[in-house]
């Protein structure tokens, strides 16, 4: 693992005095809920005939190359956004005549993309306080903080290698608030964001700063990593557009609270464009939402060790066609957390706006063991259609208050989905 500079322990400190929520089981430590005040909403709620949810599934011969595979009888969420969600009325993410993956996403093989046979262009550090372009096919090297400041944009394009150096500082691309990042790779040229070494943590991933709400204390907050400022009241904000991106090892935890996602969007508006993204083999989170109202298409978490997408500070963007995916502990090397970890807000559980993503479409698989695979808390809503679980001991949890009033008052809604366990209960909705 890297060492601190002085630099990076000085924006650590920062950082750690800032606003933001933290998402991982020691941030909201469970509280046993006595029996006679246990919430209304249950099992039989959540498989009301209306609801089409199916518990208990046996998913043993559902998926063909680790997530390709889908269930019939869905929803059509055309119906719901037909600006931006697609008619596939199925459950899952990947059906098998339309592998969306194939080609520019791995699957448990070492990452890295031809560096060898590229050639070999400057080594990105420091501020960019100029448009940059990154060449198509060219390999670039990454030392340390790489910042977009407002008004610049950085374009990447197609086929471009972006390899973090394993060196004494931590790598990492932050674009602020203002600045714009244009990388779009094709299928069978993605961009390919990768590490020297090849193991989770390596490096700091993606970090975007928008202009768009977030229901921190002021409407304002900091990233966690760069102390960068975010949030406002612009949801038509645009970051940019990422489409076919590779991202590996991703994670480096600057402290016990500070860890890099694979790409964080920090109050990030809905006029940014987010398609066709896989975080790779990563410490931390694959995708977490921070506020915000941006959309995502085409996403795939693969065996990140903390939670596959994870959300908090009010997002309400929307989402198709999502993988979260966890190889076992015994051949991965290390345990993973919730394939999908909820919150509104963990200081404030009924901080407005109130987090609400509408999502489609998923397929998410863990490694085992008793964790979550939904784990909704912290006064979320959440209306999610056309999805399949499997692979945690719970498959889906409901842990406050808020949370399952929402989903006894129809303001959150839980349809077509099929889990391999029963729900799991824990608020107090009285």
């Amino acid at each position: 693992m890297k060492t601190f500079n002085l630099k990076f322990a000085s924006m650590a400190a920062i950082a750690a005095m800032t606003l933001c929520t933290a998402c991982s089981d020691s941030d909201d430590p469970e509280v046993e809920i006595p029996q006679e005040n246990k919430t209304e909403y249950s099992s039989a709620e959540f498989t009301k005939v209306a609801n089409n949810n199916v518990i208990n599934h046996s998913f043993a011969s559902a998926f063909t190359n680790l997530y390709v595979g889908t269930i019939s009888g869905g929803f059509d969420a055309k119906t719901l956004d037909a600006a931006f969600f697609e008619t596939a009325q199925y459950r899952g993410a990947v059906p098998t005549n339309n592998d969306w993956t194939a080609g520019w996403t791995l699957k448990n093989e070492i990452g890295g993309a031809n560096e060898s046979d590229m050639q070999s262009a400057e080594v990105l550090q420091g501020e960019l306080k100029a448009n940059k372009t990154l060449t198509a096919n060219t390999k670039y090297y990454l030392s340390g903080e790489y910042i977009v400041n407002s008004g610049i944009t950085l374009t990447i394009q197609e086929g471009v290698t972006l390899v973090a150096k394993d060196d004494d500082v931590v790598d990492y691309i932050l674009i602020k608030q203002g600045g714009k990042i244009n990388a779009v790779g094709t299928a069978s040229k993605p961009i390919v964001m990768t590490s020297q070494k090849k193991e989770a943590g390596a490096w700091g991933g993606i970090h975007i700063c928008g202009y768009a709400h977030t229901n921190v204390v002021g409407g304002k907050g900091q990233s966690e990593i760069g102390g960068a400022p975010y949030g406002g009241s612009n949801d038509a904000d645009n970051s940019g557009t990422l489409k076919y991106i590779r991202l590996e090892y991703t994670g480096y935890a600057f402290d016990e609270e500070h860890e890099a996602n694979g790409v964080s969007f920090y109050g990030v508006g809905n006029g940014t464009t987010v398609e066709y993204l896989q975080a790779y083999k990563g410490s931390d989170d694959g995708f977490e939402f921070f506020g915000g109202s941006v959309n995502i298409k085409h996403m795939v978490a693969t065996s990140c060790s903390d939670d596959s997408f994870d959300w908090t500070e009010g997002w309400n963007g929307k989402g198709q066609f999502l993988v979260a995916y966890q190889e076992a502990e015994s051949t991965l090397g290390y345990d993973c957390d919730c394939l999908l970890e909820c919150d509104n807000n963990g200081k404030n559980f009924d901080a407005t706006p109130v987090a609400c993503p509408i999502l489609s479409n998923l397929t998410l698989i863990g490694n085992g063991g008793s964790k979550q695979g939904i784990r909704l808390r912290a006064g979320t809503k959440v209306k999610l259609y056309n999805t399949l679980v499997t692979g945690k001991g719970k498959c889906l949890t409901t842990e406050t208050s808020q949370t399952e009033k929402a989903l006894l008052d129809g303001s959150s809604v839980l349809n077509y989905i099929t889990l391999a366990t029963d729900i799991e209960c824990k608020g107090d909705a009285k």
